[in-house]
């Protein structure tokens, strides 16, 4: 059974940092890329960032420069560090694996169940 868990949000105040884990199971991690996504209230869902099976990133414009995805395959997991965080950064974060040698599409494989991230003015 696959799993992705979600871990780490919580209560900011705008300007201050989280770090977000997605801890994966039931998957060879390596072989998967990663990536995260975010929803708002009356939002659809948007891309935030990807990392490739070989450690390629890329950003969505409205995050780059202040998020920074990365991978630990030694221990199947998968992190978001958020810096400089705005209040149009609340939303559920969703973190996503899909089977491929490229970067995460917008149909992965399998999605986490979402962290709440609330960032106050």
């Amino acid at each position: 059974q696959v799993q992705l868990v979600e871990s780490g949000g919580g209560l900011v105040q705008a300007g201050e940092s989280l770090t977000l884990s997605c801890a994966a199971s039931g998957i060879t991690f390596s072989w998967y890329a990663m990536g995260w996504f975010r929803q708002a209230p009356g939002k659809e869902r948007d891309f935030l960032a990807t990392i490739s099976r070989s450690g390629g990133t890329h950003y969505a414009d409205s995050v780059k420069g202040r998020f920074t995805v990365s991978r630990d395959n030694a221990k199947n997991t998968l992190y978001l560090q958020m810096n400089s965080l705005k209040p149009e950064d609340t939303a559920v974060y969703y973190c996503a694996a899909q089977h491929t040698t490229g970067t995460i599409t917008s149909r992965p494989d399998y999605w986490g169940q979402g962290t709440q991230v609330t960032v106050s003015s």
